[in-house]
């Protein structure tokens, strides 16, 4: 992968506009969707993904290759979603595990919907219900702690590599990790009936609360559709390195969310944005 990055990079930087392209469409799925991880929504996720491919663009002169262009790039692109999800926050209201479980258990157990009063099958449903709830879960970490386990435990990387794209030390990405991971696992296996059997919480009991809050909207789905493969399949493999088997069940759960597909015009606006023309 390096090796392309870097025949890529040469070429854009001369002004090979076809390489430049390519480049470019070539890391935005992975940008996608870890703003999709950090900011929840697809309309935020793509407003942060097209700022980061303008930022790209017009900072790709400035690359020397010091570092791996991927890594480059994705520190790049978690500083620019890290302050985005700053400025969002800041218009939302705070969460916390404690508003979650509070959140939850206010929606009820009921019945599933009537299949002849959705628009799409029931399943799909079940499975939005799922992803939106374990994406939502997410928003009770920090934004450095969602990176890490974003970077860590959903997209498998290394804690070296890690480690460069949140600007911190090998040990203190294991670290955060760990503490996320105690965190949110904890929780889960306090509150879901997909990690604790005993737990009463079941995602087809949670459809129709979530869908009178406004949390799942059956014409207007968020995780259910527009993606091609799940996380797992483009994600590292990693063995033990970084996981106990004991948390292999807990990492299943966001690992089967899926690799979202982002729109390709965010790559067109990108580039129709900026001069191509190389720096002199």
């Amino acid at each position: 992968m390096e090796d392309t990055d870097r025949e890529l990079v040469a070429r854009a930087q001369a002004g090979d506009r076809q390489s430049l392209e390519e480049l470019v469409t070539r890391h935005q799925p992975w940008i996608y969707n870890i703003a999709l991880r950090m900011l929840y929504t697809r309309e935020n996720a793509e407003d942060a993904t097209q700022e980061i491919l303008i930022r790209l663009l017009r900072g790709l002169h400035t690359f020397h290759g010091e570092s791996k262009f991927r890594t480059w790039l994705y520190r790049l692109a978690t500083n620019q979603i890290l302050s985005f999800q700053r400025k969002w926050a800041a218009s939302d209201p705070a969460y916390s595990f404690d508003w979650f479980a509070g959140d939850l258990d206010g929606t009820g157990l009921c019945e599933l919907p009537d299949p002849r009063t959705v628009p799409v099958p029931v399943e799909v449903l079940i499975e939005e219900a799922k992803m939106s709830c374990t994406a939502a879960m997410l928003l009770c970490l920090d934004g450095r702690q969602r990176l890490v386990f974003t970077l860590g435990e959903i997209f498998g990387v290394s804690d070296s590599v890690g480690a460069e794209v949140a600007g911190v030390t090998p040990a203190n990405f294991r670290q955060i990790l760990a503490r996320t991971r105690r965190d949110l696992y904890a929780f889960l296996d306090g509150k879901c009936g997909l990690v604790n059997e005993s737990n009463p919480c079941r995602c087809p009991k949670k459809i129709r609360g979530f869908m009178e809050r406004g949390y799942l909207k059956p014409d207007s789905l968020q995780f259910a559709t527009g993606h091609l493969r799940k996380v797992r399949e483009v994600a590292s493999s990693r063995g033990s390195e970084l996981i106990e088997a004991s948390d292999r069940l807990y990492a299943a759960l966001y690992q089967d969310q899926p690799f979202s597909e982002p729109p390709p015009e965010l790559v067109r606006r990108a580039l129709a944005s900026v001069s191509l023309e190389p720096p002199i």
